[in-house]
């Protein structure tokens, strides 16, 4: 399972075809119909660029047959078409969307294909529910799961404490299609932008509030076995209250056409992001009730000679890990695998995978503007309450180190790490 077809050459799936070439085991075809965009993947031995419209059914057929297995990294509104192709041909089929009805419609040839269908393999869904599934088996029973994701800039400097760093389609989709989730054992529409929730990580303070697609397969999976299931998407504070009012009072939930032009006109792109995982899992164990948290950050880095974002480092790196335990046999099939099929720990052994692996973390806390941090091995309230200042209490010299900035602080006592 060594000749990959990557349909879709945008920042996404030129990482995918240069993680798996570099590797050595695979030979990939990069198909695009911009030949730009082409263009812009750096040539490899083992790399085959080709130009293709994926809308001619016979040309993508032809292009598929070729290979023995195909990754979807096209928009969203392609994925029918593709997964078609692929079923067609009998190559295993993988993709990236978040896109509910276009899941959909791969479930459905996954019900009477020959081949394997893994839709879904990003970072939420995708990872973030390889993650939950796997500490959720460490509970007798489920009370409330919360999956949380953000892909941020590093430096936010307008009024949404935002930019672009993936597609503007995919933030449209997600801020105005409605939000699966479990609530109070039913499974049901919720809208989205709403439920939000404050949340500390590392000393950051973010906001997180219902979007649509993150959940992936899991509310059926999960349904009757759950009370409380959501997915929100991470922000920094503030972000939440001008969307709604731009999506409702304004209504441009209804003028998608018009949102996407304001968002890729308005909003720079940024290559300095990173991506925030929160994942808090509540339930019984041992008669009792527990509860564990999962976050982790991850900036981008260096690959192959070129610098990549921290959003496609992770996407990427998801896909191709999924690709790679699929070909090692970690995978089964034929028929639809879904992320929570996967294993945990054959993900974070996987070369690719391992991009996702928590580095040992201990919140730093810098007291006055001087004095080096030092670390705590837990922060609690009480235990902050009991940093005294020289004189105390003339001005808050309890300051915190800023993880994303580098730069200290104000630390408020009412402050705490998530979980």
């Amino acid at each position: 399972m060594n000749r990959v077809a990557v349909i879709g050459a945008g920042r996404i799936g030129d990482l995918i075809a240069t993680l798996l070439v570099t590797s050595g085991d695979y030979d990939v075809t990069l198909f695009d119909s911009n030949e730009g965009q082409l263009a812009r993947t750096p040539n490899h031995p083992r790399l085959a660029k080709s130009r293709l419209d994926v809308a001619d059914a016979v040309a993508l057929g032809a292009a598929v047959e070729r290979h023995q297995v195909v990754v979807n990294a096209a928009p969203y509104s392609l994925t029918e078409s593709i997964a078609l192709a692929a079923a067609d041909s009998r190559a295993p089929y993988i993709d990236l969307t978040e896109d509910v009805a276009s899941t959909s419609a791969v479930e459905t040839l996954a019900e009477n294909g020959r081949s394997t269908f893994i839709p879904q393999c990003g970072v939420a869904p995708g990872f973030v529910s390889i993650l939950a599934a796997d500490i959720a088996r460490e509970f007798d029973d489920l009370d409330t799961v919360k999956l949380k994701v953000g892909a941020l800039p590093r430096y936010p400097c307008n009024a949404l404490s935002y930019n672009l760093t993936w597609s503007p389609e995919g933030v449209v989709n997600e801020y105005c299609n409605p939000c699966t989730v479990i609530f109070d054992g039913q499974l049901m529409q919720a809208p989205p932008l709403e439920q939000r929730e404050l949340l500390i990580i590392d000393g950051v303070q973010y906001e997180s509030f219902n979007t649509s697609g993150g959940l992936g397969s899991l509310a059926s999976t999960w349904d009757g076995k759950v009370r409380n299931l959501s997915y929100q998407s991470i922000r920094y504070p503030g972000h939440a209250a001008i969307m709604r009012a731009l999506l409702r009072d304004l209504g441009l939930s209804n003028r998608r056409g018009l949102l996407l032009d304001m968002f890729a006109q308005s909003l720079p792109v940024t290559n300095q992001d990173v991506v925030v995982i929160f994942v808090e899992v509540t339930g019984g164990r041992s008669g009792r009730l527990e509860q564990v948290t999962y976050t982790n950050r991850i900036y981008g880095q260096e690959i192959a000679g070129r610098d990549y974002t921290a959003i496609q480092l992770c996407t990427a790196a998801s896909a191709s890990a999924v690709l790679d335990l699929l070909a090692l046999g970690c995978i089964g099939g034929p028929g639809l695998v879904r992320q929570e099929d996967i294993q945990l720990s054959d993900f974070l052994a996987n070369r690719f995978g391992r991009v996702f692996k928590k580095a040992p973390q201990v919140p730093a806390v810098r007291v006055g503007g001087d004095d080096p941090p030092f670390r705590l091995d837990a922060v609690s309230t009480q235990g902050l309450a009991d940093l005294r200042t020289a004189d105390d209490g003339a001005g808050p010299l309890l300051r915190r180190l800023n993880p994303i900035s580098g730069q200290t602080m104000p630390l408020e006592l009412g402050d705490r790490p998530a979980g």
